[in-house]
């Protein structure tokens, strides 16, 4: 079974989604990472070159391949992955476990400020997070199978919580 991480920007999908394939011996696939090999290209010059929409379909594709290999892999899906029917399709199926990673957006908002490659707007990301938040919540809810709150606490702990999740989805 495929793990997949979702969540808001910052919320730690690629922190512990590394964390937890290193754990279970199994590939670790970013789709932002994905993305940018394939464009040659970081995420902001893609979202600010070709807009949203150009976006949004490589987000598809590589999350279509991601789940597609044939070995259980752990995918940090990116932020918005679920604004898409068919992405909320994929990570609804039986053979992937679909984790929601929340945090509070002053959390995030700290994070996404130390990555910088963030298509966020730079005026006052803290509003667009909040904005953001509330305008996915339902959708993050619609895929997740379990969700787990990152927040402050060490990724060890956030780790498990991923991990115990794993094994409820796999649980016949």
């Amino acid at each position: 079974m495929h793990l997949a991480l979702v969540g808001m920007m910052g919320s730690g999908k690629t922190t512990v989604g590394t964390r937890v394939a290193e754990l279970l011996h199994r590939p670790f696939l970013d789709s932002d990472q994905m993305i940018e090999a394939r464009e040659g290209r970081t995420v902001r010059e893609i979202w600010l070159t070709d807009g949203e929409p150009a976006y949004r379909e490589l987000e598809t594709k590589v999350l279509e391949e991601a789940l597609a290999r044939p070995d259980p892999s752990v995918v940090a899906a990116a932020g918005g992955v679920v604004l898409r029917e068919e992405n909320r399709r994929l990570l609804k199926r039986a053979d992937v476990c679909t984790v929601r990673l929340v945090a509070d957006a002053e959390v995030l908002v700290t994070r996404v400020g130390q990555q910088g490659h963030r298509p966020l707007p730079d005026d006052d990301p803290l509003a667009a997070l909040r904005r953001l938040t509330t305008e996915r919540e339902e959708l993050y809810r619609e895929v997740a199978d379990a969700t787990v709150e990152t927040g402050n606490a060490p990724i060890e702990i956030v780790t498990n919580e991923v991990l115990r999740a794993l094994v409820v989805c796999e649980a016949p």
